[in-house]
């Protein structure tokens, strides 16, 4: 509205020529911004019979605008053409009567200033606009991308962190297999070891029989001089011995004792100087210098001069080897084929066996070695004994 009014001002002065009718001068309104120009229109109240409305612009060229818009005899004519900048910013309408030969003129100027125009600040607005738009999106896309590679970088991590953890439990698996595998070849090399002394040690075997005359008065002797038991019941001390016939001064001797599940037991060797004493004083504790044994009291193997022996189970069997040259007696067991203990010898002379039974009444004797014949060795296990 305020458009309008300001263009009104400007109208210029219309030129008439006479009309034969009644009438009025054409009326220019300014409609509305478009298309980046000013719409105007003509319009006429006067009636004609036949009439032509033509538009022309500062340098008086006709231009086309709308299509002609008459109802003889019964309204006017209007047309409207948009007028923009720089076409000379005014116009004229005129409408020819062609019956009565007579025409009407209106025109108007409209300065430059209400035409709409594109500030330059607004073009580069535009562009820094579109510019911002299109960083935003790179970023967005940019981000997204980056957080994709991150969640992808994440997954692969987390698998290759559950890969090693899974490896890891793999070889510790294997590293506790291959342990408890060397543990048990340990053991098996260890048991071949022990069963290949234990053979050697009874190719030593010899006979041993017991000396009537060097026994405690308390024990008794069988006829065969082979088993000793304790005749009174009373008596707990472990020293009530009898000592073998046999002394040896040099090389191996083997021989193997039956204790049965005696409660408690020792057995060993003498030197010479303790036989006679005992011999000479039967009832007399043996001292201790002189005597070297493999004790079983409460449950438990005491050697001499030494703690008790661990990991050794109770055994009814006892294998004694006596290895002069090298001062060692060694105790095993017999149903295990495994050693029980030594003991380390120093003496003079001669070295004779003893016996000591508890006090149960229950035999303790020794026990003739067999020869026996033993399965050959498989060839691995000879190689581990070379």
């Amino acid at each position: 509205m305020g458009l309008t009014a300001v263009i009104f001002l400007l109208v210029l002065a219309s030129r008439h020529q006479p009309t034969a009718g009644v009438g009025h001068d054409p009326l220019l309104v300014v409609d509305d911004y478009e298309d980046g120009g000013i719409r105007l229109k003509c319009l006429s109240e006067r009636l004609f019979s036949e009439a032509q409305l033509l538009w022309t612009d500062s340098r008086g060229d006709n231009i086309t605008g709308t299509p002609l818009s008459a109802d003889t005899g019964t309204a006017g004519v209007s047309s409207s053409i948009v007028l923009k900048a720089g076409s000379g910013n005014s116009m004229s309408c005129r409408i020819l009567d062609k019956q009565l030969k007579t025409s009407t003129e209106s025109s108007v100027a409209i300065a430059d200033a209400f035409f709409p125009s594109t500030s330059p600040w607004l073009a580069a607005f535009v562009v820094i606009l579109l510019l911002s738009i299109f960083l935003v999106l790179a970023a967005i896309y940019k981000i997204r991308n980056n957080n994709k590679e991150i969640t992808r970088a994440q997954n692969a991590r987390k698998q290759i962190e559950q890969d090693i953890d899974e490896l890891k439990r793999k070889l510790d698996e294997q590293e506790r297999r291959f342990e408890k595998e060397n543990e048990d070849a340990e053991k098996r090399i260890e048991n071949v070891r022990n069963e290949l002394k234990f053979r050697k040690a009874r190719s030593n075997a010899v006979n041993i029989t017991l000396d009537q005359t060097c026994k405690h008065p308390n024990l008794c002797i069988s006829d065969d001089k082979r088993r000793v038991r304790s005749s009174d019941k009373k008596e707990t001390a472990l020293k009530a011995m009898v000592v073998a016939t046999e002394g040896f001064p040099d090389k191996k001797h083997y021989w193997e004792v039956e204790v049965g599940n005696q409660s408690q037991w020792e057995l060993g060797v003498v030197s010479e100087n303790v036989r006679n004493m005992i011999m000479n004083n039967m009832g007399i504790s043996p001292p201790v210098n002189g005597l070297f044994s493999l004790q079983y009291s409460q449950g438990k193997y005491i050697l001499t001069g030494r703690e008790d022996v661990s990991d050794c189970k109770q055994c009814s069997v006892v294998g004694v080897l006596l290895d002069v040259e090298s001062s060692e007696l060694s105790f095993y067991s017999v149903e295990e084929m495994s050693p029980l203990g030594s003991v380390v010898l120093e003496f003079t002379g001669k070295l004779y066996p003893f016996f000591s039974p508890d006090s149960s009444g229950k035999w303790l004797g020794v026990r003739p070695v067999k020869s026996q014949t033993y399965d050959p060795l498989p060839q691995g296990e000879k190689e581990i004994n070379k």
